[in-house]
C-alpha cells in the first residue's frame, strides 16, 4: 500500500509540485529570516567573541551593552589587580573614532587599544603582518573589510575600484597620523564600521581628551579560580561589574532583545513564512485529497480499514514534508553563502534546522488532519456513483 500511496501522491503533478513548493516556500522563509536575524544578534558581541582570552570582563555598574562604554579611572586597573583570585588584568580602550580619508571624507571607525606591554585582546586572525608589529611607532592593524572597502583609498580613475589600504599606508585618526603596521580578519560589526586595533596608550592620545578613558579590564582568573565567584568577588571589593565572557555576550544579547525593534520585525516575517506556507502546502493538500476519494473509498470497499487509509495519508504527508523541507532548508544555506562576506548578516546554526524541520511538521500535521477527517468520514459507496 505504500506505493499505491506515492503513486497516488506523484499522480497529479500538478498538485504534488504546488505541495512541495508550500512546504518550500515556508521552510526557506523560516529559516532564511531566522538566520539573518542570529546573524544580526551575533554581531552584536563579535567584539567580545574575538577577545576570547580573558575569563572576565570588568566594567561600569551601568554599562548595558558591550558598546555602551562608560568610561573608568585607570587607578581601578590596580584595584582589580588586588583582588584575590586574579592572575592578571589589563586595561582595554574601546571608542568611535573618526578617521579622515584621502578624498576629505570621514568615517566612523571601532578604536580597541590594547596593553601595550602584552597586547592582549589582538585580533583573532592576521592576514598581513604581526601583532607585534604595533609596538612601532603610530601603528594600527586594520580589519580587511574596513580596508579593502570603507577606509579604502579612492579610484586612481573615474569609476574605477578603490585602492584597498595596505601595510605602509597612513590615515588622520582624530588629526593624528597612523601608519598600517598590519591587517586582521575580525567579527563583523552591530554597524559594519571598520575596526582598528593599536596600543592602550596610542588609543587614548588619539581619542579627545576627557578624564576618564578605561574603557574595560579584562582578567584572567588564576588556575583553580572559578570564574563565576571571582566575578562576585570583583564586584564587591571594587564596586564595579564584573562578568564573564559568556555573561557579557548574554547581557548584549539581551538588551538588543529588549531594546530594539530587530525581534519583532523578524518574528512578524517568519510568522508570515509559515502562514503562508500552511496556506499553500495545506490547502493543496486538502484539495488532493477531495480529488483522490472515490480511489480512497474503493480501496474501503475491497476492505481497506481507516488505519490503513490514515497511515496512507500520513506516508504521502511525510514525503512531501521531507522534500519540501530538504529544498527549503538547502536553498537557505545556499542563500547564506552567496551572502557570505557582504554585509548581510547570516548564520544557520542546527537550532534553526530544528525550528524550520517542527514548523514543517506542524503544516503536514494539519493538513493530513483534514483529510484524515475527510477519509474517515467517507462511505465506500461513494465509488459506484457516477
Amino acid at each position: 500500500m505504500r506505493r499505491v500511496a506515492f503513486l497516488m501522491l506523484v499522480g497529479d503533478t500538478a498538485k504534488y509540485v504546488g505541495i512541495l513548493f508550500g512546504l518550500f516556500l515556508a521552510s526557506f522563509l523560516i529559516t532564511q529570516q531566522s538566520g539573518i536575524f542570529v546573524g544580526l544578534m551575533s554581531r552584536t558581541y563579535g567584539a567580545i567573541s574575538d577577545l576570547g582570552l580573558p575569563d572576565i570582563w570588568v566594567m561600569d555598574p551601568k554599562v548595558q551593552f558591550i558598546d555602551d562604554v562608560k568610561p573608568l579611572q585607570d587607578t581601578e586597573l590596580y584595584r582589580v589587580r588586588g583582588v584575590a583570585g586574579v592572575q592578571w588584568a589589563v586595561p582595554l580602550y574601546k571608542g568611535m573614532l573618526k578617521a579622515r580619508l584621502d578624498n576629505g571624507n570621514f568615517q566612523t571607525c571601532v578604536v580597541l587599544g590594547l596593553d601595550d606591554s602584552t597586547l592582549i585582546g589582538g585580533p583573532p586572525e592576521m592576514i598581513a603582518g604581526r601583532l607585534a608589529d604595533l609596538h612601532r611607532a603610530d601603528g594600527v592593524i586594520i580589519d580587511e573589510i574596513g580596508a579593502n572597502d570603507k577606509l579604502a583609498r579612492p579610484a586612481r580613475e573615474p569609476g574605477g575600484k578603490p585602492i584597498p589600504l595596505g601595510i605602509g599606508d597612513s590615515l588622520e585618526l582624530n588629526d593624528h597620523r597612523a601608519v598600517v603596521v598590519g591587517i586582521c580578519r575580525v567579527s563583523r560589526t552591530f554597524q559594519s564600521n571598520p575596526v582598528i586595533y593599536t596600543t592602550y596608550n596610542r588609543a587614548t592620545a588619539f581619542a579627545p581628551v576627557e578624564r576618564k578613558l578605561l574603557s574595560f579590564v579584562l582578567v584572567e582568573a588564576a588556575p583553580g579560580q572559578d570564574p563565576e565567584a571571582l566575578c562576585a568577588r570583583i564586584a564587591a571589593d571594587t564596586g564595579l561589574l564584573a562578568l564573564t565572557g559568556d555573561g557579557f555576550k548574554r547581557m548584549t544579547y539581551e538588551y538588543f532583545m529588549k531594546y530594539t525593534g530587530i525581534p519583532i520585525n523578524f518574528g512578524i516575517a517568519v510568522i508570515l513564512a509559515f502562514l503562508v506556507g500552511s496556506a499553500i502546502a495545506g490547502l493543496m493538500f486538502y484539495n488532493f485529497t477531495l480529488d483522490n476519494l472515490r480511489h480512497f473509498g474503493a480501496l474501503k470497499a475491497m476492505g481497506a480499514g481507516n488505519g490503513l487509509l490514515l497511515r496512507m495519508i500520513l506516508l504521502q504527508s511525510a514525503i512531501v514534508g521531507v522534500i519540501g523541507w530538504g529544498l527549503g532548508v538547502g536553498a537557505a544555506a545556499g542563500f547564506g553563502r552567496l551572502t557570505s562576506g557582504s554585509e548581510l548578516a547570516f548564520k544557520m546554526p542546527w537550532q534553526l534546522l530544528a525550528l524550520s524541520g517542527g514548523a514543517v511538521v506542524v503544516i503536514c500535521a494539519v493538513a493530513a488532519l483534514l483529510s484524515i477527517w475527510k477519509v474517515i468520514r467517507l462511505e465506500p459507496a461513494i465509488v459506484f456513483k457516477s
